[in-house]
């Protein structure tokens, strides 16, 4: 039942919870809109889903495809979540200052970021890595610290929450992710068109939960959920931009430099209004 319903991760919510209410939404210093208080709260029951209810016991034990959902739901639907959840002022105030804006602008360099974290990400899922790796428990969290962090900065540089830090133009952040996408896809193909069981984690609860998905049928199952979800993150994320970027093209081509000028798409018309 320890197991099933783990407390640690439980008490993490409910303390994320408590602070987010405290500190943020009460304290009368920040503007938080509807949109990333549901955004914190969706996060924070998708990490209590993934890691503190019996679904961590099938991604622990018996299905490496719950195991990619938990990582794909965890780097590609959370983090976005999370950053997109605290309000501009909060940013500011500690990025703002010298130290730790030059800070973020080296470590967390938009291009190196995609570097590290696609090729960590990849390398993880690799049957002689993951496996090594899964002998040490130690390894185990020192490696999905590193990739949260660098999921943390990929993300920045896509969401781009505080402007002058590691920002990213329109077209270039739908680049960023163009890149992502293809930097992700041979580990996706990877699970999807292999045929050999590769991973000993699982071997000895193969079928036990459905005695049909065999550990094969399980890698690609994985396969097929990581590029779902990473893919659909991608693109609705890169929909939103394409959507900002176009309004406020469509904004500034409607603005008046003066009484008669309009400008259209980069033409300047004039018309004859004042002669009326």
């Amino acid at each position: 039942m320890f197991e099933l319903f783990g407390p640690f991760w439980l008490g993490l919510v409910v303390l994320g919870w408590y602070l987010y209410r405290e500190k943020i939404l009460r304290s009368g210093t920040y503007e938080v809109q509807s949109y990333q208080k549901a955004s914190f709260y969706i996060a924070l029951f998708l990490i209590y889903f993934f890691y503190g209810s019996p679904f961590s016991v099938l991604a622990d034990t018996y299905l490496f495809s719950a195991l990619m959902s938990q990582a794909a739901f965890t780097y590609f639907i959370i983090m976005p979540l999370l950053i997109i959840s605290f309000p501009f002022e909060l940013y500011k105030k500690y990025t703002w200052n010298y130290r730790n804006r030059l800070f973020l602008q080296i470590v967390g360099h938009p291009w190196l970021t995609l570097v590290i974290f696609t090729v960590l990400f990849s390398v993880y899922f690799v049957p002689t890595v993951f496996n090594f790796v899964h002998e040490h428990i130690a390894l185990v969290l020192l490696y999905h610290f590193v990739l949260f962090v660098y999921a943390f900065f990929m993300w920045w540089a896509i969401l781009n929450p505080v402007r002058r830090i590691n920002e990213l133009s329109p077209l270039y952040r739908i680049a960023y992710i163009f890149l992502a996408s293809l930097a992700l896809m041979p580990i996706g193909f990877f699970h999807l068109l292999n045929l050999n069981a590769n991973y000993v984690l699982y071997f000895p609860t193969e079928a036990m939960i459905i005695p049909q998905l065999t550990n094969i049928y399980d890698q690609q199952l994985a396969g097929g959920i990581l590029k779902l979800i990473q893919l659909s993150s991608f693109i609705f994320v890169m929909y939103r931009i394409v959507k900002a970027w176009a309004l406020r093209m469509q904004k500034k081509d409607g603005d008046p430099l003066d009484e008669n000028l309009r400008v259209v798409q980069g033409v300047g018309i004039r018309t004859n209004e004042s002669k009326k």
